[in-house]
């Protein structure tokens, strides 16, 4: 069973004001909290009276008894889990490895081997915040109860989680740093292909050179929005394709597979308040 212990912050604080004002958990979410009696006391009774006025350093425990996930759990995909706590999961998706499934039934992917990680410890909550292209690696944030999902889609949504990303980009790339503000949009002739389009979607990509090779550049970039291919159109649309990217005219690789890694994200935790940053080893 999902669950999370919480102790209050400051004097007055009430559990109403916790779930619907502070982490704005949804009708839904609060009314199913509600009638299943789910957050209880520091003896693990129930809290009846959620507009109660709680003292500073009141414990509590918020629990969700009918929050499950429905991917399969798939323990034939090695997992590798960067941090974890009460709230979310941080994981590392290799290249090739979509996210997620298409269809109930399916396996293999980066979240069946998080379901299989969480039920072996408990569990049966876990949903993605954010997703990578199949072909890019790296940090993939995961919560572990409906509350956090609800918090950090919408510190995504607002643009308070920053992701950093490492990429190898064909040509030597001469600017040290700079911006691409372009909006993306779909290709209407390749359905799986995004361009830089005026009618499309803001986009704003960030970057800096880290290094220069002979025939290939490494950069370092991160994101203000988060569009479909974001990173590989704008640097590919600059005339710098990430390496390996054929779809956007990057030089074929031995293994198939792009040069692109999501590197780090760093936040400021709604539960704990403190400013997190979890990274690649060794990135």
């Amino acid at each position: 069973m999902a669950l999370f212990h919480y102790k209050t912050q400051e004097d007055n604080m009430t559990v109403e004001y916790l779930l619907k004002d502070k982490w704005q958990g949804g009708k839904k979410t609060v009314h199913l909290m509600r009638m299943a009696k789910s957050v209880l006391d520091s003896n693990g009774e129930p809290v009846d009276d959620w507009r109660l006025p709680l003292a500073k350093g009141t414990e509590l425990v918020f629990t969700f008894p009918d929050a499950a996930s429905t991917y399969i759990a798939d323990e034939q995909v090695d997992l590798t889990v960067l941090f974890e706590d009460e709230h979310i999961l941080a994981v590392v998706k290799p290249a090739g490895m979509t996210t997620h499934p298409d269809g109930p039934k399916d396996k293999g992917t980066l979240m069946n081997a998080v379901m299989a990680y969480v039920k072996n410890n408990g569990g049966d909550y876990a949903e993605h915040i954010h997703r990578l292209d199949k072909g890019t690696s790296g940090v993939v944030l995961v919560a572990k109860h409906p509350i956090a999902k609800a918090l950090f889609d919408r510190m995504i949504e607002s643009n308070d989680i920053t992701r950093k990303y490492t990429a190898e980009v064909d040509g030597y790339l001469k600017r040290p740093k700079g911006s691409i503000r372009l909006p993306i949009g779909k290709d209407r002739h390749h359905p799986a292909k995004r361009i830089v389009s005026m009618s499309g979607q803001t986009a704003v990509t960030n970057f800096r050179l880290i290094e220069r090779k002979e025939e290939t550049s490494i950069v370092e970039a991160d994101l203000e929005t988060g569009r479909t291919h974001q990173i590989r159109v704008h640097l590919s649309h600059i005339g710098y394709p990430v390496t390996g990217d054929t779809l956007y005219d990057g030089s074929e690789t031995e293994d198939g597979h792009y040069r692109l890694t999501a590197t780090a994200v760093s936040f400021i935790h709604p539960f704990t308040e403190e400013q997190t940053l979890i990274e690649m080893i060794n990135s």
